[in-house]
């Protein structure tokens, strides 16, 4: 009989958390720790990362650079959508949690792990996210969701730190604050410290990473010119790019003029309310400009019908529903609006402000000469008289009959 221990993959991102959750893990489960990074484009936050893992106990770290898949894959089909959830949330946590299990389920198949362990808290939408994710694809594997457990007693940042010194770990975090944060290539989420009352303005000048607040921006607008194919990004200011550069660009640019900062109290799937600031400034330009260019080519009704969809998307992706039958539907039905969503947009960028600068498409819709006040061959004004009347009918019929009703009294 092999003595061997099972292992586990843990989703490590290298803070407190993760880093307590190493030797946790081995005194508690007595498994073989094997922590995975996923890169979403967390910039310098992966720096020192492996070092870190091994000297607190795992056996290995994998770092996997997914920044291409996550734009191409998940982020693009919420673009062209336009799935934004409750009105302002680009859903930049969101779309990347289905990618990182995914890739931990792969990194568990690889090593033959037979469970998963994450840290996001019992209070957020993560967990479900993570787990909703793990459990489509590897129903087999088991799942530990630390602060869910009765093992983890650890309450405070306090807590944590004093528990890895105890186990001789001594690593540069403070108890202090800061805010919990979440980075990747779309964006950077803020929660904690003055957030966590609505009745408190948002401390922008100690909060922000990606840009700066509108009125710190350049008194200068940017003139911007994007290019879509089939309703993807393929190029900026003229130059062939893919979406991962474009994406990168647009957050410089966005972020030196202000775009993109967005204060919400939303509505987590667990019931309860939350309040956070997210930077998102190449996405919400990206975001315009999409929405810009399909004014020109999609008809009344697929508009319509679209906007119906980019919500329930939004909601699935943001509820941890991405494999599943119907997110799978519902971004087929989107594919084919944007079959011919292809074209230029012009923008300027000033001080906050997306300014729309001119669009074109060899599949627009508009038409001048029937847009505009003059008599062309395909509308005579006269037509419009029967319209209105078969238009307004049941309205006039109601009406009439209530008339009647009221003088028969």
């Amino acid at each position: 009989m092999s003595d061997k221990k099972e292992k586990i993959v843990l989703a490590y991102s290298g803070g407190l958390d993760t880093t307590a959750i190493i030797p946790w893990l081995k005194e508690n489960f007595d498994y073989e720790v094997i922590c995975a990074c996923i890169d979403c484009g967390q910039a310098e936050e992966l720096d020192g990362l492996e070092q870190r893992a091994l000297s607190t106990g795992a056996s290995k770290l994998y770092i996997v650079n997914v920044i291409d898949e996550l734009c191409d894959d998940f982020i693009m089909p919420c673009v062209k959508a336009g799935a934004v959830y409750e009105n302002k949330y680009l859903l930049g946590t969101s779309m990347a949690r289905p990618l990182i299990a995914k890739k931990l389920v792969e990194i568990a198949r690889k090593e033959g792990a037979t469970a998963i362990c994450h840290g996001a808290t019992g209070k957020g939408n993560d967990q479900i996210r993570f787990e909703l994710g793990i459990k489509a694809l590897a129903p087999d594997l088991k799942i530990i969701a630390a602060w869910r457990s009765d093992k983890w007693n650890m309450n405070s940042r306090e807590e944590e730190i004093e528990y890895c010194r105890k186990h001789g770990i001594n690593l540069p975090f403070s108890a202090d604050t800061s805010y919990s944060r979440d980075r990747n290539i779309w964006h950077i989420s803020h929660e904690g410290l003055e957030l966590e009352d609505p009745a408190n303005a948002p401390n922008y000048d100690h909060l922000l990473v990606l840009g700066v607040t509108p009125e710190k921006a350049p008194d200068k607008e940017t003139e911007i010119t994007l290019g879509f194919e089939k309703g993807i990004p393929v190029s900026l200011n003229g130059k062939k790019m893919k979406v991962s550069e474009i994406v990168t660009e647009l957050n410089k640019l966005g972020g030196a003029n202000g775009i993109g900062i967005v204060d919400i109290v939303e509505n987590r799937v667990v019931g309860m309310k939350s309040r956070g600031v997210y930077e998102t400034p190449g996405g919400t330009i990206l975001m315009e400009a999409h929405t810009q260019l399909e004014e020109l080519i999609l008809d009344r009704e697929t508009l319509e019908m679209k906007k119906d969809m980019g919500n329930k998307l939004a909601s699935i992706v943001y509820e941890g529903k991405w494999f599943t039958p119907l997110r799978e539907a519902v971004c087929a039905f989107v594919d084919v609006t944007q079959e011919y969503v292809t074209g230029e947009v012009k923008l300027k960028l000033y001080k906050g402000n997306i300014i729309r600068a001119g669009t074109t498409s060899p599949y627009s819709l508009y038409s001048e000469s029937l847009a505009s006040f003059t008599t062309g061959e395909l509308y005579d004004h006269h037509d419009a008289g029967g319209f209105i009347t078969l238009f307004g009918l049941s309205s006039k019929v109601r009406a009439m009959k209530m008339q009647n009703a009221k003088e028969k009294k």
